[in-house]
């Protein structure tokens, strides 16, 4: 199962395919703008198996990643051998 993560957009660039990197746990990870040509630096995506989908507004996005912390603490209902 994939997750898509919301994520700030920290570079684009032109050409025939919108290539840039988004932020994720810090770090720079590259994404494909394909899905959002309408996606500017500084806001806020769906990024799912580096393609972004969506764009969120900066409420919407924090709102998920409160989630995504809150899901973190919770113990795991998977035990692994």
């Amino acid at each position: 199962m994939c997750i898509a993560a919301p994520v700030p957009i920290l570079d684009i660039s032109e050409g025939p395919m919108a290539m840039g990197h988004v932020l994720c746990d810090g770090e720079p990870h590259p994404c494909c703008f394909a899905y959002v040509p309408e996606a500017r630096v500084g806001d806020y995506v769906l990024v799912q198996n580096g393609f972004a989908t969506q764009l969120l507004d900066e409420e919407s996005a924090a709102l998920s990643m409160a989630a995504f912390e809150e899901l973190a603490k919770l113990p795991s209902a998977v035990q692994l051998p």
